[in-house]
């Protein structure tokens, strides 16, 4: 059982799932949406295979469901910048009410629960590449922690349940992780790839001196796969590509370098600033998933190319 099912990761991961169903693989999934239009039109290839069910729900509203499962992956989260800044109450609701939810579920059927979290729990870093047992400061009394505070009560929450409960729980905290899914998503790099399929100057509205880690969605779906087969109970793994790593600025480049546009300033919004991460560094160790034998195949200049060869 999958939430967040028609959002970047987890749509992915069903497409995964799908294509191990096609060679024989007999993988019953039932896919958990609030937006039953777009999931149709997300999965249409899917509606009405057997393997495939789809369940219209806010995650966020207690549950039950009367079937059988052996695996849940919880992806459901507003991961939206201007949503941060415009409803960070409903940010936090969400991350919380939903995890609770799902570890009730998952404690009902049995079930291992992969919890979807976010390189965001790390916060601020001290220069280092983050490995999991890193926490940084995260500023509380700011409105934008209302994203990262949630997903770090949310991971607590989950080997509670471990804990108390014996509930079989692991966790990824997946770094910048970037796909076809651009329309929908207001992120920066998503921004300047709807630029750059246009034909038009990427806006860039800061220095762009931020540095992070990029994973193209198809290596992230795998990699849920690695943690949700081989990971160990009550861990949490970092998924990102140690060879895609850059600053804002420098990815800015390579796109417009792709496609041969330019790259103009501009000064953000009130309500923009309010969005943005203060985070300098964010570089995730992907080390400990290396370990479960999960290698990433996509490089960030392919991986561009096949989302802007897919919207040409």
């Amino acid at each position: 059982m999958i939430t967040g099912a028609s959002g970047l990761i987890c749509s992915s991961f069903i497409d995964l799932l799908m294509r191990y169903n096609e060679q024989g693989t007999h993988i019953s999934i039932y896919a958990m949406s609030r937006n039953e239009k777009y999931a149709h039109k997300r999965f249409e290839a899917y509606w009405g295979n057997p393997l495939f069910s789809f369940i219209c729900h806010n995650v966020i509203e207690p549950f039950s469901l009367d079937i059988p499962f052996d695996y849940m992956v919880h992806g459901a989260s507003n991961a939206s910048p201007k949503r941060y800044a415009t409803d960070p109450v409903g940010t936090m609701k969400s991350n919380l009410g939903g995890g609770s939810n799902l570890l009730e579920l998952a404690k009902e059927k049995k079930a291992r629960l992969l919890y979807i979290s976010s390189g965001e729990v790390y916060g601020e870093g001290d220069g280092s590449d983050f490995t999991e047992d890193y926490s940084g400061y995260v500023d509380c009394l700011n409105p934008r922690a209302c994203y990262p505070s949630s997903k770090r009560a949310s991971e607590t929450l989950c080997v509670s349940y471990k804990e108390q409960y014996g509930v079989d729980v692991v966790i990824a905290r997946p770094c910048h992780i970037y796909g076809s899914d651009i329309e929908r998503d207001d992120r920066a790099f998503a921004q300047f790839l709807r630029k750059a399929k246009a034909g038009e100057d990427i806006l860039l509205k800061s220095d762009g001196s931020q540095v992070r880690s990029y994973c193209h969605v198809d290596d992230c779906a795998s990699a849920l796969l690695y943690i949700l087969l081989r990971g160990i109970n009550g861990k949490a793994y970092n998924i990102a590509n140690r060879d895609s790593v850059l600053s804002i600025k420098e990815l800015a480049e390579l796109i417009a370098q792709t496609v041969g546009v330019k790259i103009m300033y501009d000064i953000p919004s009130n309500s923009e600033s309010k969005g943005y991460s203060k985070v300098q560094r964010a570089v995730l160790d992907s080390s400990l998933l290396e370990s479960l034998g999960w290698r990433p195949q996509i490089s960030l200049k392919e991986g561009l190319r096949r989302v802007l060869g897919i919207y040409k």
